[in-house]
């Protein structure tokens, strides 16, 4: 599994599907106790791809795994790699599994 950054765009590789619904459950769960669990905001942001359309996948990814200093935005590095961010804001901009 890795991430690559070709031409300023994040390339995510796949997580194998076991670790999928892991990543799916942590969102869910997780993420969805700031931004709700349909992920259509609470204290954080709604998640929904309308929302996250006109941003940056790379900058959305480093703030999935660095969190945002100064703010209730956790980093999540400890739970997963930066290709694993990369691939939940994949999944985010386009339609996030259920």
């Amino acid at each position: 599994m890795g991430l690559s950054l070709l031409s300023g765009v994040v390339c995510a590789a796949e997580p194998d599907a076991q670790r999928q619904k892991e990543l799916v459950h942590l969102v869910r769960q997780d993420c969805g106790s700031c931004h709700g669990m349909t992920l259509k905001g609470g204290l954080g942001p709604a998640l929904l791809p309308e929302n996250l359309r006109d941003k940056p996948a790379e900058g959305l990814a480093a703030t999935v795994y660095h969190g945002r200093p100064g703010t209730a935005m956790p980093p999540w590095k400890q739970f997963m790699s930066e290709a694993e961010a990369a691939w939940i804001v994949d999944k985010l901009m386009t339609k996030f599994p259920e």
